[in-house]
Formats: C-alpha cells, sequence, structure tokens
C-alpha cells in the first residue's frame, strides 16, 4: 500500500524482500514524501486549533480576557508543534538525501 517498489517473495519457508537501490530520483520522491506528510500533519494541528479556539469562544464562563489569554496559549502551542514537525520533516529530508 505505500508503494515503496518492494516485492515480496515467498519460497515456501522463508518471506524475502527485495529493497531496491536509492537513485537520486527515489531519494528525491522520498523527500517529497516525507514534506507532504509534514503537511498533512500541520493541517491536523491547525484543525484541532480552530477546533480548541471554538470551544474557548463557545465557554460562557471565561470573561474576555481570560478567552484572549486561552487563545494566546492555543497559540503558542500551535506554534511550538508546528516549528517541532517542520524541524522533523528537515531532519528526515536531510537524511533521505545524503548518499
Amino acid at each position: 500500500m505505500a508503494d515503496l517498489g518492494i516485492a515480496p517473495n515467498n519460497d515456501g519457508t522463508v518471506i524475502r524482500l527485495t529493497v531496491p537501490q536509492l537513485t537520486g530520483e527515489t531519494r528525491k520522491e522520498m523527500a517529497k514524501k516525507v514534506g507532504k506528510m509534514a503537511e498533512e500533519v500541520k493541517v491536523r494541528i491547525r484543525n484541532i486549533r480552530r477546533d480548541a479556539n471554538d470551544v474557548v469562544k463557545k465557554d460562557d464562563t471565561m470573561d474576555e480576557d481570560v478567552q484572549k489569554d486561552a487563545k494566546e496559549e492555543i497559540q503558542k502551542l500551535t506554534d511550538k508543534y508546528i516549528k517541532k514537525i517542520d524541524d522533523m520533516a528537515d531532519a528526515k529530508e536531510a537524511e533521505v538525501m545524503k548518499v
């Protein structure tokens, strides 16, 4: 399902996976997949931020200052984890591209 180009071979007792040699093109493709996966995770984080902000906005027990502080804290957490995802994606892309 991952479309990695790995074909399983079964000789009756052992299943062998033939892993193709990484070429420059394959490395670039894998780096693009890493970037795409990172972007998907960032979108999920932003959706969680939106949902959390909606909960804060609808909470009538909080006054405006508390709501503002809560939204700022939510934004700080969002920024923290988006940066963490970016750092991880950059590190993985560098690792994939290293020969």
